[in-house]
């Protein structure tokens, strides 16, 4: 399963939070992001994502989810699941050009596989 994620998100300064607000709202911006499922546990009711960002908002992931009744495992802002857990949140693949060589550079980097990441183990398509 996969799709994208459009909305209008406005930031909080004196909070830190950002929320999804109507088009048109004053100082909103839009976010836009794809997703796809890469696994879902019956068991625990969790879901692995992959993200890609159209847009770099705010908190942008955890809210556009959050939204949506998703919220991340472990967020303690956002979310109600995984209460005292580490947010699973993880930016495993960066890519950028070089700004001489223009040369395209990936990093890569994955959670070991314990504790709220055991959801990893058989996805090999990261």
């Amino acid at each position: 399963m996969y799709g994208t994620l459009e909305d209008y998100l406005l930031k909080n300064e004196k909070n830190n939070t950002s929320k999804v607000v109507k088009e048109g709202t004053k100082n909103s911006k839009f976010a836009c992001l794809d997703y796809e499922v890469l696994k879902y546990d019956e068991e625990l009711d969790l879901s692995v994502l992959k993200i890609v960002l159209h847009t770099g908002r705010h908190h942008q992931i955890r809210v556009q989810l959050s939204s949506r009744n998703h919220s991340i495992y472990g967020d303690q802002k956002y979310g109600g699941r995984g209460h005292g857990k580490q947010i699973t949140l993880w930016a495993y693949q960066l890519k950028i050009i070089h700004p001489v060589s223009k040369e395209e550079m990936v990093f890569t980097s994955l959670p070991e596989k314990n504790g709220s990441w055991k959801i990893l183990e058989g996805i090999n398509n990261l």
